[in-house]
Order: structure tokens, then C-alpha cells, then sequence
């Protein structure tokens, strides 16, 4: 299975998942969803920055999922996992709404891609940030 996570460019992560500094990739959201039980070990994700091309890849070595209960828990996934995450805030408290739910993406093998491309994102919806396909190549132009 393939993936396009969507970066936040002002956060400069891209960098940081080819460099090795970053080797997990977190999703924090308030409901379930894509890439909530749809990523495995040997996915391939795709990373491009909001309105660039996709420029990066790297394979799934292991994926965690968290169901949130408090603030507390929220705590102890950054504690733990922050450092790998590359976390641009690392206190809870902070940070609004809490989320209901964490999935943890651990990364290897990340590259830039020899040839970036754009995608074709109809019928995602225009502020999706995680795209589910069966091959990159029914979406890359």
C-alpha cells in the first residue's frame, strides 16, 4: 500500500526524515482516520510539503496507535517518542483540543526521490493531509 503524508512546510520535517533525525512520523487527530488501521509494516509513504511536489520516501518498519484518555497520555507518547518525532511542541497543554487519538509511523530507508512529482488529488478532499492509495501511481502525474 502507498501513502502521501502532507507536511506542514514551515516545520522543515522533510529534511529531517531523509537526514535520519526524524524516523517517526505522528498523526494526532480527534477522530479515526487514514492512516488509522490502513498502515502496516513494508507501506511505502510519500512526503510532500503543502502545495510542492512530492519530493521524499520512506518504507514502514512499525506502526503504533494510541486511543487518548488525558492529557497525561498525551505527555507520555512526547516524552517517550518525541525526541524520533521531531515534535515542533512538545507540551500538551498547549495545545488546544486534545487529541483523541496518536498513531505512531516509524520510517527507514527514507530517500529523496530521484524524480519529484505532483499528484492528483481529486476526491480526497482539499484538506486532507493523509492520502490512502493502492499504488502512487493511479494518483502521480
Amino acid at each position: 500500500m502507498d501513502h502521501v503524508a502532507i507536511m506542514n512546510k514551515s516545520w522543515h520535517l522533510i529534511p529531517k526524515i531523509v537526514s535520519g533525525e526524524k524516523i517517526i512520523e505522528s498523526r494526532w487527530y480527534q477522530t479515526r482516520r487514514a492512516p488509522w488501521n490502513v498502515i502496516s509494516n513494508g507501506d511505502i509513504v510519500y512526503f510532500k510539503n503543502s502545495g510542492e511536489l512530492v519530493t521524499a520516501s520512506a518504507k514502514v518498519s512499525k506502526v503504533l496507535q494510541f486511543t487518548l484518555q488525558s492529557e497525561k497520555d498525551a505527555e507520555e507518547i512526547v516524552k517517550k517518542y518525541g525526541k524520533d518525532i521531531c515534535i515542533v511542541n512538545p507540551d500538551p497543554k498547549t495545545w488546544g483540543k486534545l487529541p483523541k487519538y496518536c498513531i505512531l509511523i516509524f520510517l527507514k530507508n527514507a530517500q529523496y526521490l530521484d524524480q519529484p512529482f505532483q499528484i492528483n488529488k481529486t476526491g480526497f478532499g482539499n484538506s486532507t493531509a493523509w492520502l490512502l492509495v493502492n499504488d502512487i501511481k493511479k494518483i502521480k502525474i
